[in-house]
C-alpha cells in the first residue's frame, strides 16, 4: 500500500488505516430515520462547557464525554426514542460557534453515535446550523436542530438571522442524508412577525420538520401555540420545551417531543439524566399514541 504520493506505507498504519475506514458513518436507514417514527421522545444530551466556551475547564475531553455516555445511558435505558447532542453548557454563546468548540463536539459526537442505539442528533449553539451539518455528516448522527432558519430572531446573543440558503447549499454539496427540524420562534429570543407568520415562512424554506416552544428552556409550550403551527404548515411539528409526564397530555397533537430539564435529577437543569424521570414520560407519551 502507497499514499498519495507514492510513499510505501508500514503494515501497521494500513491496518489501522482499514479500521478506520471500517468505522467511518455508514448511510442512515429508516429505522434510524427521526421522522419516521410515532410521536417520538427526543431527550437532550447537554455537554459540559466545550473548548472555545468562556466557561471551559481546560481539562481536555474526557469529563465532556464521560458526562455524555452516562447520560446516554440514562436516556436509552429509560426509553428515550432519539437522542440530541448540545453544546448547552457553552453559556454565553457565540453566535457562530468556535472552531474549537466544533472540533470538540465532532469528537464527542463521533463516540456517542457508536455508541448509542438510537438515532442521535446535533444543536449547535447558538445558530450554527452549518456547524451542525457538517458534525452530522463527519459522524453519523441523522438530523439536526437550526435555532433561527428564517428571518431574524432578536436574542440574548444580539440579533440573529436565518441561514437556510447557505444550510441547504451545504446539504446538498455534501450529499448530506440528514433531516433537518427548524424553530419557529425560537426560546430566548423576541421576534417582530406573528407565530403564523413564522411558520409560513420557516416552512417555505424547506426543513424537514418544526418546533414550537416556550420563552425559555424548561418553560412550558402553549397548546395554543402548537395548534396555531399545526394549522398553519403540512409539515411534523415537535415541543421544544416544557414537556413533562403530567402534562404531556396537552401536546396530543405534537408529532414529537424534544425534552431536557423535566428528565434531569430533580428537574434541575445542570443535573445529570436521571433514567426514573425518562421512563416516566416514554410511559406517558406511549399512551398517546394509543389514545383514540
Amino acid at each position: 500500500m502507497a499514499d498519495p504520493i507514492g510513499r510505501s506505507i508500514p503494515r501497521e498504519r494500513k491496518a489501522q488505516a482499514e479500521l478506520v475506514t471500517r468505522r467511518m458513518p455508514t448511510i442512515v436507514t429508516d429505522a434510524m430515520r427521526l421522522l419516521s417514527m410515532h410521536k417520538p421522545l427526543v431527550g437532550m444530551i447537554h455537554l459540559l462547557p466545550m473548548a472555545g466556551s468562556v466557561r471551559y475547564d481546560r481539562k481536555g475531553v474526557r469529563s465532556i464525554l464521560d458526562a455524555a455516555m452516562r447520560d446516554l445511558a440514562a436516556l436509552e435505558d429509560g426509553g428515550a426514542d432519539a437522542v440530541m447532542v448540545e453544546n448547552f453548557g457553552d453559556a454565553p454563546y457565540a453566535k457562530i460557534a468556535p472552531r474549537e468548540t466544533i472540533a470538540m463536539m465532532t469528537a464527542v459526537l463521533r463516540a456517542v453515535v457508536e455508541a448509542a442505539s438510537v438515532p442521535i442528533g446535533v444543536n449547535v449553539l447558538r445558530n450554527d446550523g452549518l456547524a451542525a451539518l457538517s458534525i452530522a455528516v463527519a459522524t453519523g448522527a441523522s438530523f439536526i436542530r437550526v435555532n433561527v432558519l428564517a428571518g431574524v430572531a432578536f436574542t440574548d446573543q444580539g440579533i440573529v438571522e436565518g441561514q437556510a440558503r447557505e444550510l441547504h447549499a451545504l446539504r446538498r454539496d455534501l450529499g448530506a442524508d440528514v433531516e433537518v427540524l427548524a424553530d419557529v420562534h425560537v426560546k430566548h429570543a423576541a421576534h417582530l412577525t406573528r407565530l403564523e407568520e413564522a411558520a409560513v415562512d420557516t416552512e417555505r424554506n424547506r426543513p424537514d420538520a418544526l418546533i414550537v416552544s416556550g420563552i425559555g428552556t424548561g418553560y412550558e409550550t402553549r397548546p395554543e401555540d402548537l395548534g396555531t403551527v399545526k394549522r398553519t404548515v403540512t409539515l411534523p411539528v415537535f415541543v421544544g420545551s416544557g414537556v413533562r409526564a403530567d402534562c404531556v397530555e396537552a401536546y396530543r397533537d405534537a408529532d414529537g417531543f424534544i425534552v431536557g430539564t423535566t428528565l434531569k435529577e430533580r428537574g434541575a437543569i445542570e443535573s445529570p439524566v436521571d433514567e426514573k424521570r425518562v421512563r416516566a414520560l416514554a410511559t406517558a407519551i406511549a399512551a398517546l399514541r394509543t389514545a383514540p
